[in-house]
């Protein structure tokens, strides 16, 4: 989890020592390992390290390679054996990552970067060139931001240098604001117009003072596997999800794994240990942390992750989380944040945590998103049907509807009738005012940004890759925005890392018959039968675990007094996106009647991060000419 920042002075003069200095200092808690530099030619690029690996406490970045390109990279290199063996003795086992990656980049140029298996985020500086070549990796794990304008670009793994060195002003981007509100934003958006994102599997070549976006690789919807027996797929899942666990248990210090006592995070731990146990893990021990409250009657996980760590005979840190400090609207413009996710409110549980992973020397932490969706967790048949409808395998096609008419106790035409209107509609939830998930948002805003409103639905279509290829990509286009939609964390850092969205895995699962992922009354079939005596059959029995927590309900009824008197004059609601009147209703229904609570919480997290840029001055003379009357109790007109 190293970081990096750049900039480049098209008329190449060096950008003001003062300037640099900043940028530093905003990365160095990020990175307190080490430092490095570069400067030439109106080029200025500061890197921090953040160690987790002993390759990596020998590394120096930036890196200069045999061809003079400029490499900074942040990132971990699954395949680093495979690089080696064909880029012919550059390299050696004992390389850190860099140097493999700067070694295949010379041999191939921006051609490598599908080839680069992991988590990861790289820029490129070409002398020869006089160009800037900045990429991520396919599921955009690792972020990268670029903001560029006629005098010069600057780019950094960080957001805050680009907003806070830039002695300027920003005008806020309503697409994001808008899938903040319901679902996540498109990967390549920021808060901020004239700041990007490189979008996952994406390369940026900046040159003669313009950006071009291009995406390198993708998952390859021809590609097909198919085997005559359930077992061999049991098999291969095996072998897949045990290397994607074994890679991101290289760290030369203690990792710390998430257990929740559900299937994902079950399933990661025990694979996990399994491979500790032949000696093949470079991680020393694993460690757990499990989060309860029993408060919350849906959510008694105790049970489960006390399964797990009576397997493997060691019991975890339990963090109780059913005291959490109430929604504090009121103080959001305390601390500035530069994007909603880096609004960081400590609590009891998070300082615990930050306790437990200084104790245990933790760098490392494992997440279970992912595994729902690219497993199969959803146990709807659309698919697999539309792939018969397609396909014209009719006979199939009539089996499969009368096996799911039963699971799912609906007519067969009635099935039919859903698989066939998957192709004609779009099923956006924004499609009308009427339906928007938020109903407290204005009427101009949700025509204008209907398609981050629905998260990016799409319909499916007849001719090109088969229906379930089609929904796997959207499934997986709404991972890649919720990676983006994240921030580093922070006090103390520590690198996250997430098995489920392994390259090969999920080349592996979207390969496979869809049958094999879901089956009448079987949601994650595959994954069930193949970690069936690896992980407690009680979790792999469990039923879905979802729940409706009450405690945010309860938070935010305890205040509906203050917050309704703060809601009428909520910045929000002054840049046309909120409706306050309807905000401030919705409020006092919290405490007698169910309410959309997620996207009541979003919005009440976007006005706390509103308040902390407008606070700081951040945000543009247009956005302030509309907030700045509130402060005098003027309210908006309608727009």
């Amino acid at each position: 989890m190293s970081v990096q920042f750049g900039i480049w002075n098209f008329d190449d003069t060096a950008p003001p020592r003062p300037h640099i200095e900043k940028a530093d200092s905003l990365l160095v808690s990020y990175g307190p390992d080490c430092g490095g530099s570069f400067s030439q030619s109106g080029v200025t690029i500061i890197y921090r390290g953040f160690h987790n690996t002993r390759a990596s406490r020998d590394e120096a970045q930036p890196h200069v390679s045999r061809s003079g390109a400029v490499l900074t990279w942040d990132g971990r290199l699954d395949n680093r054996a495979e690089l080696i063996r064909e880029c012919c003795g550059n390299v050696s086992e004992e390389s850190p990552d860099i140097l493999v990656v700067a070694a295949a980049y010379d041999r191939w140029g921006t051609n490598s970067f599908a080839k680069l298996i992991g988590d990861w985020a790289l820029s490129v500086w070409e002398p020869r060139t006089h160009a800037l070549v900045l990429a991520t990796d396919p599921i955009g794990t690792r972020h990268l931001y670029y903001s560029v304008d006629r005098t010069h670009v600057t780019w950094s793994t960080v957001l805050d240098p680009l907003v806070l060195c830039a002695d300027r002003s920003f005008r806020l981007d309503e697409e994001f604001v808008a899938g903040c509100l319901t679902f996540f934003p498109a990967p390549h958006l920021t808060p901020y117009v004239g700041i990007n994102s490189v979008a996952p599997s994406c390369l940026v070549r900046l040159a003669n003072g313009t950006a071009k976006s291009t995406r390198y690789w993708d998952f390859d919807p021809a590609k097909r596997i198919r085997y005559r027996t359930d077992g061999e797929y049991e098999e291969h899942f095996r072998i897949a999800f045990a290397e994607s666990v074994h890679r991101r248990l290289r760290s030369d210090a203690p990792v710390l794994a998430e257990l929740s006592g559900g299937m994902d995070s079950s399933s990661i731990v025990c694979v996990a240990d399994n491979v500790i146990a032949k000696g093949v893990a470079e991680t020393p021990r694993l460690d757990t942390v499990s989060y309860y409250d029993d408060s919350e009657p849906n959510w008694n996980e105790r049970p489960y992750f006390s399964k797990v760590e009576k397997r493997r005979g060691r019991t975890g840190c339990h963090i109780d989380v059913s005291s959490q400090e109430p929604y504090g609207l009121a103080s959001g413009g305390d601390v500035l944040a530069v994007s909603p996710s880096s609004l960081r409110c400590p609590t009891r549980a998070t300082e615990q945590l930050a306790a437990l992973m200084n104790v245990q020397r933790n760098r490392v932490l494992l997440c279970g998103i992912g595994g729902d969706e690219v497993t199969g967790g959803v146990p709807t048949a659309i698919p697999e049907l539309a792939d018969l409808l397609v396909s014209a395998q009719l006979r199939t096609l009539a089996h499969k509807l009368t096996l799911w008419a039963l699971d799912k106790r609906k007519t067969w035409i009635g099935l039919l009738g859903e698989s066939l209107a998957a192709f004609f509609s779009s099923e956006l939830i924004g499609t009308s005012d009427s339906h928007c998930p938020v109903p407290w948002l204005r009427s101009d805003f949700i025509r204008a940004n209907r398609a981050a409103l629905s998260g990016y639905s799409r319909r499916l279509k007849f001719f090109g890759p088969l229906p379930s290829f089609q929904r796997n990509s959207e499934i997986l286009d709404g991972l890649r925005r919720q990676m983006a939609a994240s921030s580093l964390p922070l006090h103390p850092p520590y690198e996250k890392r997430y098995p489920y969205l392994d390259r090969n895995l999920i080349e592996f699962l979207y390969s496979i018959p869809r049958e094999q992922l879901v089956r009448p009354g079987e949601r994650r079939s595959l994954m069930r039968r193949a970690l069936r005596g690896i992980v407690p059959d009680e979790i792999l029995d469990r039923k879905r675990k979802a729940f409706v927590a009450r405690a945010p309900r309860l938070q935010i009824s305890t205040q509906v007094s203050s917050l309704a008197d703060v809601s009428q004059e909520m910045i929000i609601g002054s840049l046309g996106i909120v409706d306050t009147d309807a905000f401030t209703k919705i409020l006092q229904k919290t405490q007698s009647e169910d309410v959309p609570i997620v996207p009541l919480m979003r919005t009440l997290a976007i006005e706390c991060w509103l308040k902390s840029v407008t606070l700081h001055g951040l945000l543009s003379e247009h956005e302030r000419t509309w907030i700045e009357p509130l402060g005098h109790g003027a309210k908006m007109p309608c727009g």
